[in-house]
């Protein structure tokens, strides 16, 4: 046994500054190596799994360090280039190691530590000083030795347990532990095979003589069996329990039967939760056309001058082409290639196009995955060995969301960002607040692999770096195929309102085109980035309005469930049959949502088939997919959607696509307001007419002369660009300027308004006129917690992470202030 007396530093799964020393038990010395987990002790009685970060032989001088509890791995979860970035997030995003390491580790690999219930030693079982309740949970303590909060709760039937547990343990009769459970569990699959005895011909006829006899049932299942392993292989590997019980329909226990009478073994397997694919043409066979051809020649000669190259390409361009033709090279170096979209919406689609190239080698990730499935894909990550052409690892692709971004890579060759300008690759809540774009780029450099941002609508800050020579620029402005770009038309509403040619909220032209496209057997998509039935609930005699009594926000009403709902907090609430205010009875819906419009579509259009995709049809696993397909198939004739019907989705038959409310978009109070709203607005048109005809896009708007919509109709992204980059410049807006966001929150508004004011003026001595604030956002209350926001301006070139220290500090000064402790400080590095 090594008798060295070892300590490791280990990262915790909590928002504490740094890492904590402990010491390493001597059966433990030849077990612990960085990246792997162990259990510790934190605090008198809660118990976490920590991650090993580095190993030495120092003494802490200020404290005597516990012991590491157990090591939980035979072989590390987490790599050493890992460790780097997760140490560059937390120090660019201003986050806590132990932010970083939750965000990344799936919950299967965090042990939770559960609360068991035990006999108090002490307790001498007098039981005649109990009430019922006490005596029921006492008695059943006794009986099964522990139990857990949950089993106190089902015994005494009511959910509220701890006033009564707090009271058993003053009475002395009932202790807590900590208990870790293992929240991963591998998926067990029981197979049969013939035993020994039996794999012997002769023995075999004469089993089954013997069942034809006496068990004509039994015999027909060891038939079945025979028929399903006719390769002798299978008679070793043995097949699937529940396979075999199908096959003739036939109970479990006449399978227990034949364990018994020896015919049949059976043993457990683990096994894949994962699907397996096969690939169905070869990459290399792929045609690129002439200007795609001349895209990868652009972006490969890019890519040999500069890391990151940016490839502007019209929607419909066949950039997803050019991204298999990169895979297909990458892989071929046998590197690990990442590709990230912004939606799981969007996976769907891809998924089955890169499937049929590369079949088994890509893999999966995204939050609708559940835990299991989620380690088994982190496992199969970590197992790449980038230094044999053999490994055992499934995924040498992967293809997700922004969480994608933390798995375990140990060679990547390749980032793909698909539509980069995207906001959903911003993390909001909890922390880190990370952006997987700016992410992606750090992590690329570790692996020294090249990365490709791709999107028809670039951000101001990805073509900023493009033009000042910081990124490769590869620009592709023609559509696959030759097609056309859709045909734009804006309806006046305002106008058509006082014409009276509104028809509750459609127009009369958009009415008549849905009407014509339907009778061509074509789809029609139409988009509204507002979900729920109608935006408000108003008294048209004193304007009260329906509020959520925990946020600052008018409730939304959701037809489906009848019911008022907060979009922030989820409260809900019945609909008032009349004001509370007034009393009147005169209640009327204002605004609309995408419910709304799939109701009121359903007056004009009663023989087609709509549906909805927005964040109420899509909460589970796979409500995407099941949309994507029905839509694709035909079975849909009218498709109504929020955001997530823009980003990149490709269909045959779309000739019309429809903006009901443009000017909802554009003057939102925010900077980047007209960025936002002409990317969603070209986004969604690139939609229409993707395959052989001219597709048409229909926007609706009270300013039909606005900047933006004459920018999306010329589809001059580049003249948008101008406009916005002079502006950024004087206002000092990125990408001049970079922003931190501090979000100062508070349940009491009288002490959120003082301690907002006073941060405020600490950083104001140190950043003068660069600290804008504080100020309530347009939401000033969200779960009972009052905001003010404080907005920080630093100069690009300036010395960031120097002036990220002085925030850090000021705000650590902040909270030793008596008056401020229960006040929270958020940080949002380059708020999106």
């Amino acid at each position: 046994m090594n008798r060295v007396t070892l300590f490791v530093n280990v990262i915790l799964p909590l928002p504490v500054k740094g890492f904590f020393t402990y010491r390493v038990p001597f059966e433990y010395n030849d077990d612990i190596a960085i990246g792997k987990r162990v259990v510790v002790q934190f605090g008198r009685k809660n118990i976490y799994t920590a991650l090993i970060h580095s190993i030495h032989q120092i003494l802490p001088t200020t404290y005597v360090p516990k012991y590491i509890l157990s090591v939980l791995d035979t072989t590390p979860v987490v790599n050493a280039i890992q460790y780097k970035f997760w140490e560059w997030l937390a120090s660019y995003y201003m986050a806590y190691p132990g932010d970083v390491m939750n965000a990344s580790l799936p919950a299967g690999l965090k042990l939770q530590s559960e609360s068991k219930i035990v006999l108090n030693q002490e307790f001498n079982k007098d039981y005649s000083s109990l009430n019922e309740k006490e005596f029921l949970v006492a008695d059943a303590v006794d009986l099964q030795q522990e139990i857990t909060l949950s089993d106190v709760s089902r015994i005494i039937g009511q959910a509220k347990v701890i006033p009564l547990i707090k009271t058993l343990i003053e009475k002395k009769i009932i202790v807590l532990k900590q208990e870790l459970i293992e929240q991963y569990k591998p998926k067990i699959e029981t197979y049969l095979r013939l035993s020994q005895k039996y794999q012997q011909e002769d023995m075999l006829h004469q089993a089954l003589d013997d069942l034809s006899k006496r068990a004509y049932k039994q015999m027909e299942l060891l038939l079945s069996y025979i028929n399903l392993t006719s390769d002798a292989r299978n008679h070793i590997k043995g097949i699937k329990k529940s396979v075999l019980l199908k096959s003739v329909n036939a109970p479990s226990d006449r399978i227990n039967t034949l364990i018994k009478k020896g015919i049949f073994e059976s043993f457990t397997k683990v096994i894949s939760r994962l699907q397996h694919f096969e690939s169905q043409f070869n990459p290399d066979e792929i045609l690129l056309t002439e200007h795609q051809q001349c895209a990868h020649n652009e972006i490969n000669n890019a890519l040999n001058q500069k890391e990151v190259v940016l490839l502007h390409g019209v929607t419909s361009s066949g950039k997803t082409e050019l991204y298999i033709k990169f895979i297909n090279e990458t892989i071929k170096q046998g590197k690990q290639v990442l590709y990230l979209l912004p939606e799981i919406a969007l996976t769907t689609q891809i998924i089955n196009r890169l499937r049929k190239y590369f079949g088994d080698k890509i893999g999966v990730y995204h939050s609708k995955y559940n835990e299991y499935e989620r380690v088994e894909i982190w496992n199969q990550v970590l197992k790449f060995n980038p230094d044999s052409n053999k490994t055992d690892s499934m995924y040498q692709i992967i293809l997700g969301a922004r969480s994608a971004l933390l798995l375990p890579y140990q060679n990547l060759g390749l980032i793909i960002i698909d539509e980069e300008h995207d906001t959903s690759y911003k993390q909001y809540d909890p922390a880190p607040r990370y952006h997987a774009r700016d992410a992606g780029l750090y992590l690329a450099r570790l692996h020294q692999a090249k990365t490709i941002l791709g999107s028809a609508t670039p951000s101001i800050e990805s073509y900023f770096n493009a033009l000042s020579g910081k990124f490769g620029l590869v620009e592709l402005t023609q559509r696959y195929g030759g097609m056309q770009l859709p045909e734009i038309e804006v309806v006046n509403i305002r106008k058509d309102s006082r014409q009276k040619k509104m028809k509750s909220i459609f127009s009369s032209t958009l009415l008549e085109q849905i009407g014509e496209s339907l009778t061509n057997n074509e789809q029609v998509i139409l988009f509204q980035n507002r979900r729920g039935f109608s935006l408000r609930l108003e008294c048209e005699t004193c304007n009260w309005m329906p509020e959520c009594q925990f946020c600052d926000v008018t409730l939304i009403y959701h037809k489906h469930d009848n019911q008022l709902r907060c979009h922030y907090c989820g409260y809900h609430t019945n609909v008032p049959d009349h004001c509370p205010e007034c009393k009147s009875t005169n209640l009327k819906m204002q605004g609309f949502g995408t419910e709304k419009i799939e109701e009121e579509l359903d007056i004009f259009f009663p023989d087609a088939k709509i549906s909805r995709m927005d964040l109420d049809t899509t909460r589970s696993k796979n409500a995407h997919q099941r949309i994507i397909n029905d839509f694709e198939d035909q079975k849909i004739n009218i498709l109504v959607g929020t955001q997530m019907i823009t980003k990149g989705l490709d269909f045959d038959h779309v000739r019309l696509v429809s903006i009901l409310n443009a000017d909802n978009l554009i003057n939102f109070p925010d900077f980047r307001s007209y960025e936002r709203s002409y990317q969603l607005m070209a986004q969604v048109s690139g939609r229409a007419g993707r395959k052989q005809k001219r597709g048409k896009v229909l926007i609706q708007s009270f300013n039909p002369d606005h900047f933006v919509i004459k920018s999306v109709i010329e589809n001059d992204y580049t003249g948008l660009y101008k406009q916005q980059i002079i502006d950024r410049k004087k206002y000092k807006y990125p990408p001049y300027h970079r922003l931190i966001l501090l979000k100062v929150k508070h349940k009491d508004p009288r002490i959120l308004n003082k301690a907002a004011y006073n941060l405020a003026r600490m950083l104001k001595n140190k950043f003068q006129n660069r600290v804008l604030g504080p100020e309530y956002p347009i939401v000033s209350r969200i779960k009972n917690m009052y905001i003010k926001h404080i907005l920080i301006k630093l100069a690009r070139g300036s010395q960031i992470d120097v002036a990220k220290s002085i925030i850090l500090n000021k705000i650590d000064n902040f909270h030793k202030l008596a008056d401020y402790k229960s006040v929270r400080v958020v940080i949002d590095v380059d708020p999106q």
